[in-house]
């Protein structure tokens, strides 16, 4: 019984010291002028679709819920938002060439198609990135017409 008290003791002491190890905060105060809202002519469903749902681990502002002050929680957190950025930056998306552009459009149908996009991880806890049939078919229906257009 003693060692299991030890145990416990120098969990909590573990947990406690890993609250004081900083993340990095992905935020930024300017909007760039590669924004793809800024250089596509995207309608304000499909925008707010698109904020909502693939902002927060697409792009360098990242609109952070309570629990990220929680180690481990930011840990996993940043951890998705650096893999979601090196994937895709919609802040960054007028700096890729028409070719790349075209490979992200196909990519980003196909995951929302597949219902990878957006990561049910994510939707568990932001009920409302989650789509719906109808919203599902609006996003790839429009996603399709600009990769057609590009």
């Amino acid at each position: 019984m003693k060692i299991i008290k030890i145990i416990a003791i120098i969990a909590l002491v573990v947990l406690v010291g890993i609250q004081f190890v900083p993340t990095e905060r992905n935020q930024s105060d300017s909007i760039p002028k590669t924004d793809f809202m800024l250089v596509n002519n995207v309608p304000n469903n499909i925008k707010k679709m698109v904020q909502v749902s693939c902002y927060d681990c697409h792009s360098n502002n990242t609109k952070y819920p309570w629990y990220n002050k929680v180690q481990p929680v930011a840990w996993f957190l940043e951890g998705h938002i650096k893999e979601g950025k090196a994937e895709l930056n919609f802040n960054e998306w007028d700096s890729l060439s028409n070719r790349r552009k075209k490979s992200k459009l196909r990519s980003i149908i196909k995951q929302i198609e597949s219902g990878k996009m957006p990561m049910n991880s994510y939707t568990f806890i932001h009920g409302d990135a989650a789509f719906s049939d109808i919203e599902k078919q609006e996003m790839i229906q429009w996603m399709t017409q600009l990769k057609d257009s590009i």
